[in-house]
């Protein structure tokens, strides 16, 4: 056993929570397996097996040990890029999905009085294709979408079941994580994404995001380094967040002003003209046009706006300068970038150019591009793609700067009520439960003549459909080779680690198979899931059986090399400080300051939410073991600001009732020094009201019932936290 395993029972041990004894329904959970076995002669012999987690996005690579059909040990796997041979607590507590009370064990029909019924997959299949057909004969393929949240064969199967139907409305869940930032980023470099290279820098600035509680573990150890090495650390948000742990400094800032900020230190470095005129001059375009505009962003200004001092403002911006090019805000992810506000894409804009005055792309210590790798074409007619659709995805003239293949989730729902879409499938997408107001997207649901829910648990969205279809748990399928980026880029595998607990749950492959058969397209889709693996890999030389081997294969000779990045995928080949499609879409060239949605009154607060380091959204939270420490903690409870708290004579752990335009809710509080005073923080998780959820019905609230449901201008993104409430104290 390496220092980097961990067993089931010393995990559930450690976080305080125990997997609970299921009895019926023809399935047991960890603990009564083992008793079970306890008066066996001897175990079957010990197997090993990999996989990937599926807690959350970011699939960490783990290997397995199997003794007599159950899960002993889990170990990360130090070749994968985003684990680097750790998993976090969701991880280790998520793989108990597999012998949850909760799962769903048979297809479900909704009956006309709104309660589902247990049906066959054989009626399944023929009543879906028989209204997928109907559909497309009346309304044509565009009135059909899928709504999923990619995971390695769910990308590729939904994405192509739609389009040999014809449609091009294939959507994942950006619009409630990335969506803006993604967009934003694209506008100003070209390229959505890129990774600050935190382990070797002098000086990071992070906006919102917290490493410490968006677990993605070699994120966290990146983090441990530059902290060891005496890097500035510098964490902007509204809360004191898990990583602050790490941090030289805590930037409390309002929400919704971090565009402010960034606006004000650039002021700084332009005006001052310290800045890379070597880069800005040879490789960007529209510099002069944001010079200008920066000239009324003083830090002056922006400390009116986003709370921090002027002269706080002037010092970050002058301590980046020296210590670039070793240096970068980090890109952030769901909050002041990601989907959260009405200028989240302006401000992702912004972000990407102020680290082009720091000359950082491409260097140590500064933000480069991870090295990928990727399967070749496969040459095998079975494999080959349905002919693209001809209509382009629906949303994408409203929101014209969106961009990634994401598309509008919520606004292909909107359309459902509009009867421009009539029917709708779901792939582990709890979008009705965590993309915007929930009663709003059950509500749009309810007009289609079809909807379909596949999913391993009764999720909101589940509840909203007609019909459900009951998946497999990530642990009892393949799936097909993960390629995965990094500074060694990597290959990595989702094998079948258990044998299927529930004979009438199908994995991802077979469901789609199945589909694809009753709706008139099975031709594309003649081959099982191995076959299809196999030929990805034979594309870059490898074998299924050589993954299945080893688990995760990196590609040393693709490692990155820090060079200077001078060529983008951008209209101009540069980064561009001024962006036309963003004129076209009502933006001014360069981003200057765009008010968010809604800001506080006196007596109002703002409401925010984010992860724990224990939940991933609604993906964990039904989770016996973490729900236990939730419980244990009090961490369903909401935070306060202290000194407000005690002008309004609320105390740590008082009930408090909390109002939006949309939600009145009543939990208890936390009283904290590390909340800025205009905020009030939920935790995002909590608020699950489906009775099937057991363990996770009713605990806390949910930070999406308060949000009113509207969509970032251009941009796409849900913008999850332009809420505003009042809070009393409950019995006062």
């Amino acid at each position: 056993m390496t220092e980097h395993a961990i067993t089931r029972r010393s995990f559930l041990a450690r976080s305080a929570g125990t997997c609970a004894v299921v009895a019926g329904s023809g399935f047991i959970g960890f603990s009564a397996w083992e008793q079970a076995r306890a008066n066996d002669a001897a175990p079957a012999p010990e197997k090993t097996a990999h996989s990937l987690c599926n807690s959350c996005s970011s699939k960490c690579g783990f290997t397995a040990q199997v003794t007599d059909g159950r899960i002993g040990i889990m170990i990360g796997d130090k070749d994968h890029p985003l684990c680097d041979g750790t998993l976090c607590a969701r991880g280790y507590g998520y793989a108990s999905i597999a012998y949850s009370k909760d799962r769903l064990t048979n297809p479900l029909k909704k009956n006309d009085a709104g309660e589902f019924e247990a049906i066959t997959w054989d009626q399944a299949f023929s009543e879906i294709g028989e209204k997928v057909q109907d559909i497309l004969k009346t309304s044509g393929p565009a009135a059909l979408a899928m709504i999923q949240d990619p995971r390695p064969s769910g990308s590729f199967y939904t994405k192509r079941f739609m389009h040999a139907l014809g449609s091009a409305n294939v959507y994942t869940h950006g619009v409630s994580c990335n969506m803006s930032k993604n967009s934003g980023m694209t506008q100003a470099l070209g390229v959505a994404d890129f990774t600050s290279d935190v382990a070797n820098t002098d000086m990071v600035m992070f906006i919102g995001r917290s490493y410490a509680d968006g677990i993605r573990p070699s994120s966290l150890h990146a983090l441990q380094k530059a902290r060891e090495r005496g890097a500035h650390i510098v964490i902007v948000d509204p809360r004191y967040n898990s990583s602050c742990l790490y941090a030289d400094e805590w930037v409390p800032i309002k929400p919704a002003t971090d565009l402010a900020l960034i606006l004000g230190m650039a002021h700084v470095l332009v005006e001052q003209d310290t800045y890379d005129h070597d880069y800005v001059e040879n490789y960007t375009v529209g510099f002069e046009d944001w010079a200008e505009r920066l000239k009324e962003y003083t830090p002056q200004w922006a400390s009116e706006i986003c709370g921090v001092p002027a002269e706080t403002i002037e010092r970050l911006a002058n301590e980046m300068w020296e210590a670039a090019p070793k240096a970068s805000i980090e890109q952030g992810w769901r909050a002041a970038t990601g989907c959260s506000h009405q200028n989240s894409g302006e401000t992702a804009r912004a972000l990407c150019l102020f680290n082009t005055l720091l000359g950082c792309w491409g260097l140590e210590g500064g933000a480069f591009f991870p090295a990928s790798m990727s399967a070749g074409k496969l040459e095998d007619e079975r494999f080959a793609a349905p002919e693209a659709p001809t209509e382009k995805i629906l949303g994408q003239a409203e929101f014209p700067l969106s961009s990634g293949g994401m598309g509008v989730a919520t606004y292909a729902l909107q359309q459902v009520a509009e009867g421009n879409v009539k029917g709708v499938f779901f792939y582990q997408s709890n979008c009705v439960g965590g993309y915007s107001n929930p009663a709003t997207l059950a509500k749009f649901l309810e007009s289609a003549e079809l909807s379909v829910a596949i999913d391993v648990q009764m999720t909101e969205t589940c509840y909203a459909c007609q019909y459900v279809l009951p998946d497999t748990s990530y642990l009892e399928r393949l799936e097909v080779p993960e390629f995965v980026g990094g500074v060694i880029p990597a290959v990595s595998l989702r094998d079948r680690v258990i044998d299927k607990i529930h004979p009438e749950t199908k994995p991802v492959d077979e469901i789609f198979v199945g589909l694809a058969d009753a709706c008139g397209v099975g031709e594309y889709f003649q081959f099982t899931v191995d076959e299809l693996a196999d030929a990805q890999l034979k594309t870059i030389g490898l074998s299924l059986d050589e993954l299945r081997e080893k688990g995760t294969i990196t590609f040393p000779e693709k490692q990155l090399v820090y060079e200077l990045k001078t060529k983008w995928k951008t209209p101009s080949e540069k980064v561009q400080f001024t962006s036309e499609a963003c004129e076209n879409a009502g933006f001014p060239a360069s981003p200057g300051w765009l008010e968010p949605l809604v800001m506080p009154k006196e007596g109002e607060f703002r409401l925010i939410g984010g992860k724990q380091n224990i939940h991933a959204h609604t993906q964990t939270v039904n989770i016996e073991s973490l729900m236990a420490i939730t419980k244990q903690y009090g961490l369903d409870r909401v935070w306060m600001n202290a000194q407000v708290a005690a002008d309004m004579g609320i105390e740590d752990g008082d009930e408090i009732e909390i109002t939006s335009s949309e939600f009145s809710g009543k939990t208890r509080v936390k009283v904290t020094e590390r909340l800025e005073p205009t905020s009030i923080y939920l935790p995002s998780h909590y608020g699950r009201m489906i009775p099937e959820q057991q363990t996770s019905y009713g605990v806390g609230l949910s930070q999406m019932d308060f949000v009113p449901f509207h969509i970032e201008p251009g941009y796409g993104g849900t913008m999850s936290q332009e809420v505003i409430v009042t809070v009393s104290k409950v019995g006062a």
